[in-house]
């Protein structure tokens, strides 16, 4: 059998692809747990809640890939707005 750079490079698309939403959560995840905890209760959230929404979420492909883009498109911004001390309207 033969292999040729067309099929490493399909083989590498495939897995680039497959490997994204795990990725995405595994940045989430790593970025929930890097924030300061006080930063949480500035904004209000639940440090232990998120991490603990996104660790679960890795079981599935959509939850996990719908509960990473809103963490980092819809809380994460709240957050780091509370590290930076911006406490305006959340």
């Amino acid at each position: 059998m033969t292999v040729s750079i067309g099929d490493i490079a399909w083989a590498a698309v495939v897995a680039v692809v497959a490997l994204s939403p795990l990725a995405v959560s595994a940045w989430a995840f790593l970025d929930a747990a890097g924030r300061p905890s006080w930063a949480w209760s500035l904004a209000g959230r639940s440090q232990v809640a998120w991490m603990g929404a996104i660790g679960l979420g890795t079981f599935t492909l959509v939850g996990g890939l719908a509960i990473s883009t809103w963490y980092l498109l819809r809380t994460r911004p709240t957050i780091a707005a509370a590290e930076r001390g911006d406490l305006g309207p959340s």
